[in-house]
């Protein structure tokens, strides 16, 4: 690369090759990475064209991920969701101190809570983002983290997603959104799990069991006001 030395660019190469990935593939992924940082630094309007586009062209292209439409897809859990009447909802207050007492106990940037449906995700709670409408309150559903720990039932704890073996291909891990991710799936007394209360940083943390009971002491008060006497 132009303007590394020998000693760069061995190193370049050898970061290339643990990301299972050509020089000038890496490269281009480490600059989007570092433009998409930067504008959502700045709060700029283009943040999400940006997103579409790199995704579009291929750079934040996803490989390697589980497929868990099945479990997405399976109509006893979908059929309670649609029943909570949550999805496209206003935001609400009383999720709104869950997701900042969550992120205010665990020091996380981010709390969602976040409602996995067939083709997306809606955040029926944000803290540490100005999500208001409910269209800017939903991503893709390629796009959520929370889909595996609903599909799987059970908490996912990843302390730096860009090493894991699998979730380094996420996404939101490859364009820098996500780091580090710590999310418990809300479930009713079937076991459906509808969404989840998840916290998540965009550097590297160490998520303690003391963590993990404190999340899913929030995520049982979340789930007691969206199922009510049912949970």
């Amino acid at each position: 690369m132009r303007g590394f030395d020998d000693f760069l660019n061995g190193l370049l190469e050898e970061c290339a090759r643990d990301a299972g990935e050509d020089v000038d593939t890496f490269v281009a992924r480490a600059v989007a990475t570092q433009m998409v940082a930067n504008l959502r630094f700045a709060q700029h309007p283009s943040i999400n064209e940006l997103l579409a586009h790199l995704s579009d062209v291929g750079v934040f292209a996803t490989t390697s991920m589980p497929d868990v439409s099945a479990q997405i897809n399976d109509p006893d859990r979908l059929a309670a969701l649609h029943r909570t009447g949550l999805l496209d909802s206003p935001r609400e207050e009383v999720y709104d101190r869950i997701t900042r007492a969550a992120a205010s106990a665990l020091d996380a940037p981010f709390a969602l809570v976040s409602l996995v449906d067939v083709d997306r995700q809606f955040f029926k709670s944000v803290a540490g983002a100005q999500h208001t409408s409910p269209e800017e309150r939903q991503t893709p559903l390629e796009r959520s983290m929370c889909q595996y720990a609903v599909a799987n039932g059970a908490a996912l704890v990843l302390e730096d997603a860009r090493i894991d073996p699998i979730f380094k291909n996420h996404p939101a891990v490859r364009d820098g959104t996500m780091v580090a991710y710590l999310g418990i799936p809300l479930m009713n007394t079937a076991g459906n799990a509808i969404g989840t209360l998840c916290v998540y940083d965009t550097k590297p943390r160490l998520w303690t069991t003391g963590h993990v009971q404190v999340l899913r002491d929030f995520a049982a008060l979340a789930a007691e006001r969206i199922f009510g006497p049912e949970k």
